[in-house]
């Protein structure tokens, strides 16, 4: 595709072969920041499940039987929290999550991706209610069922909601933004642990009803940002998507081009008889359909969301106390925050290939260190904490491979899905993939603790095993997808050594 551009009014505006006009205007701005800021719940939840087990009085109250074998002086220190019970607090949102990603589809198409977000918002407000106000564990879980609920209609919508408001060029910054806030959701939700762990009877319902607070802002943000052109057209109201057009590309811009361009993919979508989720097997699509299970799976498989939410208790597994425990937890987080400005400032420029592989690269190297360290210092027994240097050495190894994550796997693991799918299977794809995000953290949530009672330190040997593998998986089969417009994506697979075998069908 071509583009050429122009200044007007301080902003860009870039043409493509189709005489498409994409204004970078101040509303475009800030529908996607609020849009992006419903990475704020999700990634408050992720950070938050960590750091309460740190807490005596939550433990006392939910899990006692946690506290006792803390207490045990005989302990191996890779056992402490192996609970499933424990686990199924944590790991209980993601199975809602997976349930709500599959119909995610079917209602971001019926009402918009504006409306979904608001729906999951407040489902995530409700269920932080529950968490903040519960005296039983079945009630702790029901909380977090509805925070599954909120996180899995929010996470398939917001990056498509990116995708289709941001201009080409920017596409990937915009997207990354989402991967921004989510970890802003995490170091904050750390800062609150930390504080709310020495508050002496109910710190812990601080930090599970402080959730209300993102949920608040995103849900009330949404109400005053307009729905996608795309998704107004999909849903028959074409003269208010030509007015969102004016809105979003400004006052000036010629949109009748972009109007038809959408109008086009809309006839070919009511013309495509088959169901979404049945097309997306046929042969014509099986690169987005390989990406759609591929990119989410891998992305847990770096373990990096396993770290997050059992942070804090790493940390006290090599030998720190609660409360440093939780501090390194907050550094972690930071680090990751930072690093994803990195991707958000280089995606657009050098692409996405090199900074999957960079990255994946990097986390490898990390996990080889962590593997090396707690095998030769803590062996099997794990009952011999870590001296002082060697903790500070798997600290930085932790924070080395948080910021690895936050600028490759971490932002685009919600780029690249957002953005390859035609719009006839955009929806399926992305509640596909929102789907098996959900439903490989919840297995490997449920399971981290007895791994790391099992395995003790080959747990990091393990997930190094598959950054390796999904390393290599990018650098074989991912094509690059910078600047290219959505509707030109499909070239892309039609150039790749392996893929055009099927497109070209």
């Amino acid at each position: 595709m071509r583009e050429g551009s122009s200044e007007k009014g301080g902003f860009s505006i870039m043409a493509d072969e189709s005489g498409i006009n994409e204004r970078l205007t101040a509303l475009v701005i800030i529908s996607c920041i609020v849009a992006a800021s419903g990475g704020l719940i999700f990634g408050y939840d992720i950070g938050i499940s960590g750091g309460l087990p740190m807490m005596i009085p939550f433990l006392e109250k939910f899990f006692p039987a946690v506290l006792s074998k803390m207490r045990d002086t005989k302990q191996n220190q890779y056992c402490i929290y192996d609970s499933q019970i424990l686990t199924a607090f944590t790991s209980s949102l993601y199975i809602a999550g997976f349930a709500s990603s599959l119909m995610a589809g079917h209602v971001t198409k019926s009402v918009g991706r504006q409306n979904t977000i608001l729906i999951g918002g407040l489902a995530f407000l409700i269920g932080s209610i529950f968490n903040a106000a519960a005296i039983t564990v079945v009630m702790l879980i029901l909380g977090r069922i509805l925070l599954g609920l909120g996180v899995g209609l929010t996470n398939q919508s917001i990056p498509l909601y990116l995708s289709e408001v941001s201009p080409a060029k920017y596409r990937g910054a915009f997207l990354t933004g989402f991967q921004l806030f989510i970890g802003l959701g995490v170091v904050t939700s750390n800062l609150i642990n930390f504080g709310a762990a020495r508050l002496p009877t109910n710190g812990w319902r601080l930090s599970l009803g402080f959730g209300i607070v993102p949920s608040l802002v995103m849900t009330l943000g949404t109400l005053f940002i307009p729905d996608t052109p795309s998704s107004l057209i999909q849903r028959g109201k074409i003269q208010q998507a030509r007015l969102t057009l004016r809105r979003i590309r400004g006052p000036c811009a010629d949109v009748e081009a972009e109007l038809d361009n959408l109008l086009h993919e809309d006839t070919m979508v009511r013309n495509f008889a088959e169901n979404p989720f049945k097309a997306i097997l046929r042969r014509r699509y099986r690169p987005q359909f390989v990406m759609a299970i591929a990119i989410p799976v891998f992305q847990q498989l770096t373990g990096v969301n396993i770290v997050a939410f059992y942070a804090p208790i790493l940390f006290q597994t090599v030998g720190s106390q609660a409360n440093a425990a939780l501090l390194g937890a907050v550094i972690l987080g930071l680090v990751n925050l930072l690093s994803v400005l990195v991707s958000t400032s280089l995606v657009d420029r050098i692409g996405r290939r090199i900074l999957f592989i960079q990255g994946g690269i990097q986390m490898l190297f990390c996990q080889v260190v962590e593997t090396y360290i707690l095998g030769s210092q803590l062996g099997d027994s794990g009952e011999i904490p870590l001296d002082k240097t060697y903790s500070l050495i798997v600290l930085v190894s932790m924070c080395l491979y948080a910021a690895g994550f936050g600028w490759s796997w971490g932002p685009l693991s919600w780029i690249i899905p957002s953005e390859i799918y035609p719009m006839e299977i955009r929806a399926a794809g992305m509640s596909i993939t929102i789907a098996m995000n959900f439903f490989t953290t919840f297995v490997l949530a449920q399971g981290f603790l007895s791994m790391l009672c099992h395995l003790k330190y080959g747990t990091f040997m393990f997930y190094g095993a598959w950054i390796f593998i999904m390393t290599v998986f990018i650098a074989a089969f991912l094509p690059e997808t910078k600047g290219i417009h959505l509707d030109s994506m499909n070239t892309i697979w039609e150039q790749h050594w392996y893929w055009k075998r099927f497109v070209k069908e």
